[in-house]
């Protein structure tokens, strides 16, 4: 099944997307560690980003080019991307190590000529655009003139930029759009990711919605998945402790097993929209009340509140029809702790 069909089939779970960013220490044997664990710990996908630090910004240190705060804080933007750049000569051979294992793997191109060099080296089923592209209108034509489907973070975007996304991919080439939620302050706190504006996203612009998530757990991305995300996107590191570029709001192996388990607990919570009684509840239903006699009855003696009673369990007459039965003649004997059933008293 294509990536884009099992964000499409709304009985799975999300499709659970690990982001291995920089992470991998700019070294080929962790790069390839991190998709094996991956894989081993509950990914649906891995990805990539596919850029250069020229292709990104100018190797300037002037004021608006350095980072005052945050994770990053004291690096210029030439030399942070440098560092946390994944080499374009490890895409092919990383593409190939994932698909042995079994995972689809598909990248973040950030300019023009990362999309030529993805479309020859990998090939990806789909295309992930970086909320700081959305606005970025030729790399998205680019990127629809490929003809992939397409997953974009919105965080950033109002809705007329959205709009005018979504009308650069379609009218592009591109067959499917995602839309996800998120919020590019890294580590991101749950406040303000706004997920109750996941449905009007998929309303408003027709689209499967999820959510990329730079928060530090799984919380934001278990609430998305009650909401009907079907793309849960996490960096994703072997060991915090160890660094990272991206390590601190990363999820190390255990925790991306445990996002996948329970996102598909959450997710065979949500079953359908019908108003019906529980499948599970069968068993338990013989536990609800029903009209027992309480006291012998003779046969002739009056059915009263004396003698009946509305108790557990359920093989008598259900308590809606007490009033009906009071005051009624007993048709024949009736023995004391039996339910009461039809024909217990005599029609008027």
């Amino acid at each position: 099944m294509s990536l884009i069909d099992h964000i499409r089939d709304h009985a799975k779970p999300p499709l659970i997307v690990a982001e291995l960013s920089g992470n991998h220490h700019q070294d080929f044997d962790t790069a390839k560690r991190l998709i094996e664990l991956a894989a081993t710990n509950g990914a649906d996908a891995i990805k990539l980003q596919t850029y250069t630090a020229d292709s990104l910004t100018l190797p300037s240190r002037n004021p608006e080019f350095m980072v005052t705060e945050g994770l990053w804080k004291g690096y210029s933007l030439h030399d942070l991307y440098e560092k946390a750049a994944t080499p374009y000569d490890w895409h092919k051979p990383l593409h190939e190590f994932a698909k042995q294992l079994g995972l689809p793997l598909f990248s973040t191109p950030f300019d023009e000529a990362a999309v030529d060099f993805l479309e020859d080296a990998i090939d990806p089923e789909v295309y992930k655009v970086s909320s700081f592209e959305a606005t970025h209108i030729p790399l998205l034509q680019r990127i629809a003139a490929t003809g992939k489907p397409v997953i974009i973070s919105v965080g950033m975007a109002n809705s007329s930029e959205i709009q005018e996304a979504l009308q650069a991919l379609r009218h592009n080439g591109c067959p499917a759009v995602v839309l996800l939620k998120c919020i590019n302050e890294y580590p991101s706190a749950a406040e303000g990711f706004n997920l109750r504006s996941m449905n009007a996203l998929a309303w408003q612009y027709d689209c499967e919605i999820g959510l990329s998530d730079h928060t530090v757990g799984n919380e934001v991305s278990l609430a998305a998945t009650a909401l009907g995300a079907r793309v849960i996107e996490k960096h994703f590191t072997d060991d915090r402790a160890a660094g990272g570029i991206d390590a601190e709001f990363s999820l190390e192996p255990a925790e991306l097993a445990a996002l996948a388990l329970q996102t598909k607990t959450v997710h065979s919570s949500l079953g359908s929209e019908a108003i019906e009684e529980a499948s599970q509840d069968s068993k338990q239903k013989r536990f609800r009340r029903s009209i027992y006699i309480s006291k012998p009855i003779k046969q002739g003696e009056t059915l009263s509140c004396e003698n009946l009673k509305v108790v557990r369990p359920s093989l008598g007459l259900r308590p809606n029809r007490w009033l009906e039965v009071l005051g009624k003649t007993a048709s024949r004997d009736l023995d004391e702790h039996a339910p009461l059933q039809e024909g217990d008293w005599v029609r008027d």
